[in-house]
């Protein structure tokens, strides 16, 4: 599959990148990426939550009365679940919702999600991206000449630019990310996908291993 190269204003530059065959145009696997995007949502979550059970609350353990004969329930302790302020039953507790999903599976739902986005015409490949200084409306402006600055963006670079990440950080819709570092959850919940200098060369390396 073959792009036009654009340049920051928008334009063609006359140069032509090769995508590969095997990471963009494979049979997509919706299982896959349904998993590891499952495995990528459930990482996000902290698990920290947490009740107290009757054997963790502040209280008296005397009991209120005797066993039998009062014509109420049965009650060991201020603590019972039963009363206000008394222990939970059955709360959550601290828990770990990691899901192990295979590395080959991981490399296959990127694939398959980026086969997405080639078909959808959703992806833009920029000779390079350089800004002198941290500046929003620069790259407000980048987008615009791209005609993606109404949609969601997730730009994609090679090597660390602190301007470029801390120019588009207050842009709602546009994300930068690192080739390497970027998830199937990134590349499926963006409608434009903007490759800079060999960043896609970066990321078919690490989805070929």
């Amino acid at each position: 599959m073959q792009l036009e190269v654009l340049n920051m204003q928008g334009q063609k530059t006359g140069k032509k990148v090769d995508l590969d065959d095997a990471i963009f145009a494979i049979e997509p696997n919706d299982h896959a990426i349904y998993l590891d995007v499952k495995r990528y949502l459930a990482a996000q979550r902290s698990g920290t939550h947490k009740t107290k059970h009757r054997g963790e609350i502040h209280g008296s353990t005397r009991k209120l009365h005797k066993q039998k004969g009062t014509g109420g329930s049965r009650k060991g302790s201020i603590k019972n679940p039963l009363f206000r302020q008394g222990g939970s039953v059955f709360g959550p507790q601290p828990r770990n919702y990691d899901i192990k999903v295979n590395k080959s599976t991981q490399r296959l739902a990127r694939a398959s999600a980026l086969t997405y986005k080639a078909k959808e015409n959703g992806i833009v490949v920029l000779d390079a991206l350089a800004m002198e200084a941290p500046k929003t409306s620069a790259f407000i402006g980048v987008l615009k000449n791209l005609n993606i600055a109404d949609k969601k963006a997730l730009v994609l670079v090679g090597e660390k630019n602190a301007n470029v990440y801390l120019s588009s950080r207050n842009i709602q819709g546009a994300s930068v990310q690192m080739a390497n570092t970027v998830s199937t959850y990134d590349i499926m919940n963006c409608t434009h996908l903007v490759f800079v200098g060999n960043s896609h060369e970066i990321l078919s390396d690490i989805l070929k291993k």
